[in-house]
């Protein structure tokens, strides 16, 4: 990859410019979840180690161009200052002699950059304002990299850019896990529906040599094979698709793993009463709400076998148990492995992160991805244009 690093910049004495992702939950006032806020703490910290002024750029929920008291970034100051341990200058309306006037080693937080439309529109005079305000660009926002925004794309093709710690970590992450990947490759992809997965599926199965597939999606394929899925979640419509996909893995020598026994049930609701049987035989009133112990020991085989594993999605529905049983322990094993060095696991998407989470296994992944769109975007085989402009 072409792009540099903090490490590749002389920052002594030069503002630079963010671009950070500290759209965080907050209720009432308070941020619930402050994990994207301490990621990027080292980054913030090196700039400051190595001379520089950090001035951030950052978007928080969809004002649609306007601004928005509930969707300030006063918000996120105080749990961003105790993350950091030091005070943050908020400023509304920058301008360059502002941020000049401020002492070299303050921490600097600019107001959401969507409370105009200029932003989602990459609009060249809003990228030019931005450019003013700095002399270096950073950016460590991976999870808007696959945005071409003003404050992502606009601002790095006029400043020195680079990647900061976090986005550069993420990086390094996946080209370890799809571009240059210690094999066997095994993919997990769940969810709910194919449709929302299809050029990941078609790019997975050109790329990995074991693909799982979990969730919802995988009663799509199951039906695809003439299986009664009873009134389980499932896109028959999407039939062909599910069988074309099988077919060019096994043009391309992917290894399709499709659930061997799955639990069944006609509520959807914890400790509705389940049963499990093969997956040819669920019942005609039941849904298939998991994968069963038979498809999990399966799914673990193939982790045995693998050098490096990505998950992106649950097995079944894991919000409610008992139907989080498969998720759980498939993400426990692939835990153990990765701990004792013999498997490099990388996870990433929203669900994903909270599936994990409650299996608690996130520590022991080698790397868990917070981004969900670019990190699909990713996996999907498209170029990021956050990415693609710090080249």
């Amino acid at each position: 990859m072409a792009w540099k690093t903090l490490d590749d910049m002389d920052l002594a004495g030069k503002r630079v410019l963010t671009r950070v992702d500290i759209n965080v939950p907050v209720d009432n006032g308070q941020v619930t979840d402050a994990t994207r806020i301490t990621r990027i703490v080292p980054t913030i910290t090196d700039i400051l180690t190595k001379g520089g002024t950090p001035i951030l750029l950052a978007h928080f929920g969809r004002p649609k161009g306007k601004p928005n008291a509930e969707m300030s970034l006063r918000l996120v100051q105080p749990a961003l200052e105790k993350a950091l341990g030091r005070s943050v200058t908020f400023i509304e309306q920058p301008s360059r002699d502002q941020i000049d006037a401020l002492p070299a080693d303050a921490v600097v937080l600019i107001e959401n950059t969507r409370f105009t439309p200029m932003e989602e529109a990459n609009d060249p005079k809003m990228a030019e304002f931005l450019a003013s305000l700095g002399d270096i660009f950073c950016n460590d926002a991976f999870s808007a990299a696959h945005r071409a925004h003003a404050s992502t794309t606009g601002v790095a093709h006029l400043l020195p850019s680079c990647a900061g710690r976090l986005m550069a970590a993420e990086l390094r992450a996946l080209e370890a896990a799809l571009s240059n990947p210690q094999r066997p490759v095994v993919a997990v992809v769940g969810g709910a529906k194919v449709s929302t997965k299809l050029d990941l599926l078609s790019n997975l199965v050109e790329k990995v040599d074991i693909l799982v597939i979990g969730g919802g999606m995988a009663n799509t394929f199951l039906a695809a094979q003439g299986v009664d899925v009873g009134k389980s979640l499932c896109e028959h419509d999407l039939a062909d698709t599910a069988r074309a996909i099988a077919e060019k893995a096994t043009t391309t020598g992917c290894e399709l793993l499709l659930p061997r026994d799955v639990v069944v049930a006609r509520e959807f609701k914890a400790g509705a009463d389940s049963e499990t049987v093969k997956a040819e035989d669920c019942p005609a009133d039941a849904m298939i709400l998991d994968a069963g112990p038979d498809s999990v020991a399966h799914i673990c085989q193939a982790f045995d076998r693998a050098k490096t594993l990505i998950w992106n999605g649950p097995l079944g529905a894991f919000e409610i148990p008992p139907f989080d049983a498969a998720t759980n322990a498939a993400a426990a094993y692939a835990a153990g492995l990765s701990r004792s060095g013999k498997l490099i696991s990388v996870a990433g998407g929203g669900d994903t992160v909270a599936a994990l989470n409650k299996a608690d296994a996130s520590e022991s992944f080698t790397y868990i991805s917070t981004a969900g769109g670019a990190f699909l975007e990713w996996m999907e085989g498209k170029t990021l244009p956050g990415v693609a402009a710090l080249g």
